[in-house]
């Protein structure tokens, strides 16, 4: 008997997630946990907070110039997150 409507497990979970409305909280969660491995071990070491708001990425560094630097390629790095993730996830970084 052949099958003709068959998914693979990973568009039926992609599905589900949808479905119940918890695949845009995994992403937000995936571009959070991706902030240090993307910008790097140093950068790391200065962040403080990472959380996503509004379609937003918020990070808070504990070092003004850094903060500086990093606000002049904001939207190079919101690109580079989302396609680590796979998906566009954020619009914007924003740094405090």
């Amino acid at each position: 008997m052949i099958k003709t409507n068959t998914h693979s497990m990973h568009d039926a979970l992609l599905a589900f997630l949808r479905e119940e409305g918890l695949e845009t909280p995994l992403l937000e969660y995936r571009i959070t946990q991706a902030w240090q491995e993307v910008m790097g071990e140093v950068i790391g070491r200065y962040t403080k907070q990472v959380f996503v708001r509004e379609g937003k990425l918020q990070v808070q560094l504990n070092n003004p110039s850094l903060r500086q630097n990093l606000m002049m390629e904001h939207k190079r790095i919101a690109q580079k997150l989302n396609e680590h993730v796979g998906s566009y996830v954020i619009s914007d970084v924003c740094f405090f």
